[in-house]
């Protein structure tokens, strides 16, 4: 596995980006770390992370957020991974919570740390300047919905449940699922969803515009594939840039998000993808984009 970077030095991505790299620690060995909890594969620029507890229906426990991070930072670091796709092992869950084991003996300090290397985690993902599809193959549930709302797009099998049940445990969700949801759905939604703790079928969580696609079961893998490939054939620098624009832009006000869209519109127009973009168009071929 290479360790070459694909930073773009213009990208405020990337400079969260690095500060998270530098809080994991990682080293060349970690990188290349075995997995209990994880399954990571790569095959024609597309990068297939799966958590893979199926007994446990994926539950998120420290070991599999530690794994999780180091998938992630190797899917950074890797060049030759150009998209990712994020799902569960099983026919039942994509991850259908917190490892409720653990969390019930949980001390009030081990629980912030736990929401913080979760948040930190999650964080990895939004800003990893490659888009990071989840297919969502069944429960996500707590923390299963808010590591699928870390990710940039979300397509859910018909049979899939999605929600926030923390309050029926007698807490709230702690991976980032009260500010994501209520920026993506609208505050009261978010709310419904977060003071309540009911489930919804994966239909009208598209309806309300929290999955992007759904699918039947089992066509889900195939067709998030599709697309995934689709997006590691595109222009690289120019997928970077949207999924910083949107991103962190999002985070400011207009004012500073739209300077935030003119600087990387400058530095994708700086690329070999946009000069050959371009002339593709005008020559009436398809564009063959190399990723620079």
């Amino acid at each position: 596995m290479s360790v070459a970077s694909n930073e773009n030095p213009g990208s405020s991505s990337g400079v969260v980006g690095d500060r998270l790299a530098s809080w994991l620690s990682l080293t060349l060995e970690a990188l290349h770390m075995e997995f209990a909890n994880v399954l990571y594969a790569v095959d024609a620029g597309v990068c297939t992370i799966t958590v893979n507890r199926p007994d446990k229906l994926n539950a998120l426990n420290q070991a599999t957020i530690a794994e999780l991070a180091v998938a992630f930072a190797s899917a950074r670091a890797e060049a030759l991974v150009r998209a990712v796709i994020l799902t569960g092992a099983g026919a039942k869950a994509f991850v259908a919570g917190a490892d409720i084991s653990e969390l019930a003996h949980a001390s009030p300090s081990q629980c912030r740390d736990l929401s913080q290397a979760g948040q930190r985690m999650m964080r990895a993902i939004e800003v990893l300047g490659k888009p990071v599809l989840a297919a969502i193959n069944g429960f996500a549930l707590g923390g299963g919905l808010e590591l699928a709302l870390s990710c940039h797009l979300r397509f859910a099998a018909e049979h899939a449940q999605i929600g926030l049940p923390e309050v029926t445990l007698g807490v709230l969700p702690g991976f980032g699922g009260t500010q994501r949801l209520s920026r993506l759905i609208g505050r009261a939604r978010a709310l419904e969803f977060c003071l309540f703790g009911e489930r919804v079928p994966a239909a009208r969580a598209q309806e309300l515009g929290l999955i992007n696609r759904v699918y039947p079961a089992a066509d889900l893998a195939s067709e998030v594939r599709k697309l995934a490939e689709r997006l590691a054939q595109g222009p690289s620098q120019a997928i970077r840039g949207i999924l910083d624009a949107v991103v962190q832009g999002s985070e400011c006000g207009l004012d500073q998000a739209l300077e935030l869209e003119t600087q990387i519109f400058g530095l994708v127009a700086a690329s070999a993808d946009k000069a050959e973009g371009t002339q593709a168009f005008l020559e009436k071929r398809p564009a063959i984009f190399r990723g620079v």
